[in-house]
This record gives structure tokens, C-alpha cells and sequence, in this order.
């Protein structure tokens, strides 16, 4: 498949740069797939799609102030780093913008300085900073908001870019379709008969890199930490062998729960990393309803959902969103793939 079919054109006017006020009363689609139809409703109205019975999947993970702002020591020019993953010894893998090289120095906030250590290629770096427990604490992080909300970080985004259940550190990006839940949305579910669980995917860059190859198969997918209790993964075989649905909210639990599970519903692990790359043709094992936001064109993430869906009625929902004004990505609405 070639890369190109995955592409429609946006009116930059539907990119949602703030979230909604109220988090569930953002839109709803309703994709019904067998029906091949549309519905349009807001997010709190999705209780009346769920059955008892269904278990709903949600990922806990916390999104990190991760983005730091700094200046090279050598020539004062301005460098942004976005933490990745701790390796160690004050050491981080970062992606950096900036003409960057070992052994330049970058100068942060309250004294804190970083070296770069070592290039990785495709604009990561390895920086090792002069006390990394420090980063956090000082605040010299901020909220890593995606580059197409085109506007400065403000104190609210510390709150509204997290789901209200986020408890595990560990992502750079939030799983955006979990951001429509409230408290009393998830008491009107769980009223319902719907059972809801946890398990954790820490968002990283493989979720949201761009794809380079116009193949779509010789993409290759980084890998991303996840973590799923037993009573979590028992819950979902028992819904399946039940004959129930899994409702995966977001493309980070759908992939949780494709990669954790054989053919046969045998849990092959708990615990580790995933690089699971889902695109047209995949054969969904255990993911009945899907949860998720509106993505970029050519993204891993429209994949997916082309995957779930259908590529020719995904493209068709995108024109019907267009056509009807929805909001696009992270702050943006939302579909109910059913």
C-alpha cells in the first residue's frame, strides 16, 4: 500500500489549538461499520452505545513536562529537547532541534546544563545533564504539546493535557482519547454495567513519528514501554470468551491489548515493549469498539483506524467530520467506532 492513500486536506481553521471547556461535551461520531453509517452527538451521550457487560480499557499513563527550552553555551543559539527515555546516569535520549554535535553544552534554567553525548540519527541525541533528578523538580520542563497546536504552553495544559485517571509517569504525548472523560461520565458508565480497566502504554515517538516510506510496510514502528496487570488481562479473556466487547479507548490501548494477546486468547506477556504496527490487512484478535480521536493525515495513528474500520469508510468519516466542522487532533473530537 502506498502511503498517498492515506492523505485528505485539512483546513488549518479545524485544528483544535485549546480543549474543549467541558471535556465530554466534546463531538462524537458514531461509526457504526457494519451499517456504514454516521451519527454525530457529544462525547457524554457515548453511555447510550455501551451495553452491560462490555468492558471498557482505558490507558493510565502520565504525560511528563518533557520539553525543554535552552541555549547553546558555545554560540547562544536556541535549542529545544524533548526528554524521551531515562537511560541513566543523569542521561536521557531526547529528540532535539538544533544544530547539535557531541560535546556541545546547553545552558537551562536554575544552573542546569546538558552535553550532548552521542547522535543517534534521525534528530536524537543523548544528552547527559549536570543532575537529571533535578529536571522535573525545577521546573524547567514543560507540557509537550504536539508542534501543530502553534502556540505557547499556558498553565492550564498542565491539567487539560492529561486524562483525569493519569497516575504512571512516563509519556510525551497524552492518549488523547481519553481526554473526554470526566468523573461523572465514568460513573454513568460504570452504571451502566460496563466494566472499565487499566493498563499503561508510556506514549512515546513511535506513536506519532512521521512515516518516510511510501510503502507503508517498510515502516518500522519504535518500540514503547506497556504494562498490564493479571486481573486486567483476565478480565479481557473472560469478556471475549464470553462472547461480550472490548472497547479500547484510544490506539495506545488497542495496541496494548493486539500485542499482549496470541490467536488463542494466551497471554504471551505482561510487561515489556511493543512496536506493533497496525495497517490495513491486520486481523484485530481481541478489540471489538474503538475509542479515538480525529489524526493526522499519513500517520501511523489513521493507519490504525483504517485498519479497524476500513480504509474506504474511514476516509469517508474524515470527509463527513470535515464537511461538518468536527475538531481535529489531541484537543480536538471524537469517534465511536462501533
Amino acid at each position: 500500500m502506498n502511503l498517498s492513500d492515506f492523505d485528505y486536506d485539512l483546513d488549518e481553521r479545524l485544528i483544535a489549538l485549546y480543549p474543549n471547556p467541558s471535556r465530554d461535551r466534546s463531538r462524537l461520531m458514531i461509526l457504526d461499520r457494519k451499517e456504514k453509517m454516521f451519527e454525530h452527538r457529544v462525547f457524554a451521550d457515548i453511555v447510550e452505545y455501551l451495553r452491560p457487560g462490555d468492558l471498557m480499557v482505558l490507558n493510565d499513563t502520565k504525560v511528563f513536562p518533557a520539553r525543554l527550552r535552552g541555549k547553546r553555551k558555545d554560540t547562544g543559539g536556541g535549542v529545544e529537547i524533548l526528554l524521551i527515555k531515562e537511560e541513566g546516569d543523569n542521561t536521557w535520549e531526547t529528540l532535539a532541534r538544533g544544530n547539535l554535535r557531541p560535546g556541545v553544552i546547553i545552558s537551562f534554567d536554575y544552573g542546569i546544563t546538558g552535553e550532548v553525548r552521542d547522535s543517534l540519527g534521525d534528530g536524537r541525541f543523548l544528552v547527559r545533564f549536570s543532575h537529571s533528578s533535578d529536571i522535573l523538580t525545577a521546573r524547567i520542563g514543560k507540557v509537550p504539546l504536539p508542534p501543530y497546536i502553534k502556540r505557547e504552553e499556558e498553565k492550564e495544559d498542565e491539567g487539560r493535557y492529561q486524562t483525569i485517571w493519569a497516575r504512571s509517569t512516563g509519556s510525551v504525548a497524552a492518549p488523547t482519547a481519553g481526554l473526554h472523560f470526566t468523573e461523572r461520565l465514568l460513573t454513568n458508565i460504570s452504571s451502566a454495567g460496563v466494566e472499565i480497566r487499566f493498563l499503561t502504554l508510556h506514549v512515546g515517538p513511535g506513536t506519532f513519528q512521521p512515516i518516510r516510506t511510501d510503502r507503508i510496510e517498510d515502516h518500522k514502528m519504535a518500540i514503547e514501554y506497556y504494562d498490564v496487570d493479571q486481573e486486567t488481562a483476565d478480565a479481557i479473556k473472560r469478556t471475549k470468551e464470553d462472547g461480550r466487547r472490548v472497547i479500547a479507548v484510544g490506539t495506545t490501548a488497542c495496541r496494548v491489548i493486539e500485542s499482549i494477546f496470541s490467536p488463542d486468547l494466551s497471554v504471551m506477556s505482561l510487561k515489556g515493549h511493543t512496536g506493533l504496527f497496525i495497517y490495513p490487512g491486520y486481523r484485530f484478535k481481541v478489540v471489538d469498539c474503538l475509542v479515538t480521536n480525529f489524526h493526522l493525515p499519513k500517520s501511523t495513528l489513521l493507519l490504525l483506524v483504517s485498519a479497524f474500520a476500513g480504509k474506504d469508510l474511514t476516509m469517508s468519516a474524515y470527509n463527513e467530520a470535515i464537511g461538518s466542522g468536527y475538531r481535529f487532533y489531541s484537543f480536538g473530537d471524537a469517534m465511536l467506532i462501533l
